[in-house]
């Protein structure tokens, strides 16, 4: 059996200011921590809603170098210049953010979504973009220098005075606009291999 209590309404309204005081002090509490990839230390820790909101906000003002983002949705964000070098971003969803001039240098990007990304004059040397999907993503004046591109997806990437020198092409799909690309003589095989091309001896 229910029992009804009953109470004035100057003590409903005081209970009711309390309850509303609690839930804005309990949204305030509710942080977000980018933590660092090997150590696991607090890099940054933000009160935005939103991963994302909170990862842009640490591009103005923190070293995001070696920063586990494994799988964050980052779509769309403005990172062009950020130090992201030794980051994890595996599986992360990067579709169409703002990289221009970014260091992602020895970056882990193993099957993340780049595609229609800005990479223009991005620092890409030794990244693991394995897997990745770069379809029409801009990559003119990218330094990929020794980066590991077996399997990633370039179709329609633009790719003009790209530096794929030591870059792994083993199983890419390569069909990159028109350009000025150069490549060693040791890479043919496997730039043709990239194309679909087998060479005879």
């Amino acid at each position: 059996m229910s029992k009804t209590i009953k109470v004035s309404n100057e003590t409903y309204e005081k209970i009711k200011d309390q309850i509303e005081e609690e839930k804005v002090k309990e949204k305030k509490e509710k942080k977000i921590e980018i933590k660092h990839r090997w150590t696991g230390n607090i890099i940054w820790t933000s009160i935005k809603t939103t991963f994302k909101e909170a990862v842009e906000e640490a591009a103005g003002g923190a070293d995001l170098c070696g920063t586990d983002l494994r799988g964050a949705n980052l779509s769309g964000t403005d990172l062009s210049g950020t130090d992201l070098s030794g980051a994890n971003l595996y599986g992360a969803n990067l579709c169409g953010t703002d990289l221009r001039g970014a260091n992602l240098s020895e970056a882990n990007l193993y099957g993340a979504d780049l595609s229609g990304t800005d990479l223009s004059g991005a620092n890409l040397y030794g990244a693991n973009l394995c897997g990745t999907d770069l379809r029409g993503a801009n990559l003119r004046g990218a330094d990929l220098r020794g980066a590991n591109l077996s399997e990633a997806d370039l179709d329609e990437a633009d790719l003009r005075g790209v530096n794929l020198s030591g870059a792994d092409l083993c199983g890419a799909k390569f069909w990159g606009k028109g350009g000025t690309t150069r490549i060693k003589k040791s890479q043919v095989k496997e730039f043709f291999k990239a194309l679909g091309v087998i060479v005879e001896d």
